[in-house]
């Protein structure tokens, strides 16, 4: 990215400077466009499933800017020579299904030949320019709402070697499944100064991303964080995936842990969630208004994990 020209573009609101969720672009003073594009391989075996989890995922990054999705384009890769077409229909049919559930229409795509399966979603929305929700606008006193729980990598990983429960499975896939869309809307209502969606970097590296955007710091409590149950004693087994270690030693530099929190724990706020929950940060005065908001929308996972704090170096410190 280094290597590209800078943007100039005056109605660019949202583009490269930071590490948000999606571009923004003002196309009047009362709309603005939001895009994002978003794919990846399978995280589970069933095609239907796979499609769901996509589609929740892609989407994430629109609801984490508090903008309306419009419409989304399919893009995909398949082995059409090794992989009979009926499992590209099962992925699409998954995609529009859960789209539909958010109330957005597919309206086209592109499809290439590739080794590997992959499958996810280009989307548009829209928002007001002066509501859009960056993850750079995190203050000091603001509280931390995290809306899933960690440890989804985990636990994938441990699903494709055959470690992982029934139940633990069950619960991971929904967990993916779930759209943020009624997060999103709770955190529209109640507003908030900075957002992101917890998902390829961890929780600990979208909170450096939000801190170092915000020019702040943050404290967060390992006891607060909420967790896939199982997930504790699979890190423990040594299921984390190479993303989740990359993304702890990436921020080894940008952590200040005490001296309860081990290993294991670490990996389990680094690991590299795929569809994870919206990271908000609020006023404190607003924070319990949205949490009865989000229960009020039966949003499954509420919990107040910590604050921003102020801090010249950006850095998170972690406690037990």
């Amino acid at each position: 990215m280094s290597q590209l020209p800078g943007i100039t573009d005056p109605n660019v609101i949202i583009g490269t400077s930071t590490a948000d969720d999606a571009a923004v672009y003002r196309i009047s003073d009362e709309m603005a466009i939001v895009q994002t594009v978003d794919y990846f391989t399978p995280v589970v075996d069933d095609p239907y499933l796979f499609g769901q989890i996509t589609a929740a995922n892609s989407l994430s990054d629109i609801y984490a800017m508090g903008a309306k999705p419009l419409f989304a384009l399919n893009i995909a890769g398949f082995p059409s020579e090794v992989l009979p077409l009926d499992v590209l229909s099962r992925i699409l049919q998954g995609g529009a299904d859960k789209a539909a559930e958010a109330g957005v229409p597919i309206i086209g795509g592109h499809t290439i030949k590739d080794p590997e399966p992959k499958y996810g979603m280009a989307v548009t929305a829209v928002i007001h320019p002066g509501k859009v929700i960056s993850n750079a606008g995190a203050r000091p006193g603001d509280r931390l709402i995290l809306t899933k729980p960690l440890g989804i990598a985990i636990v994938t990983t441990a699903m494709k070697q055959g470690k992982a429960s029934e139940k633990t499975r069950a619960e991971v896939i929904e967990t993916m499944a779930t759209l943020n869309k009624d997060a999103a809307e709770a955190m529209v209502e109640i507003g908030a100064h900075a957002c992101t969606d917890v998902t390829g970097f961890g929780l600990l590296g979208h909170l450096f991303e939000m801190v170092r955007g915000s020019g702040v710091g943050a404290v967060i409590s390992l006891a607060r964080v909420p967790v896939l149950a199982e997930a504790w004693t699979l890190a423990g087994e040594g299921m984390a995936p190479a993303g989740s270690r990359r993304n702890l030693e990436f921020l080894r530099d940008r952590i200040r842990v005490d001296s309860g929190v081990g290993e294991d724990a670490l990996l389990v706020l680094a690991d590299a969630q795929t569809s994870g929950g919206l990271l908000i940060a609020l006023p404190q005065a607003d924070a319990e208004r949205l949490k009865a908001e989000l229960h009020r929308r039966k949003v499954a996972v509420v919990a107040e994990i910590g604050e921003i704090v102020a801090d010249p170096e950006h850095l998170i410190q972690i406690g037990s």
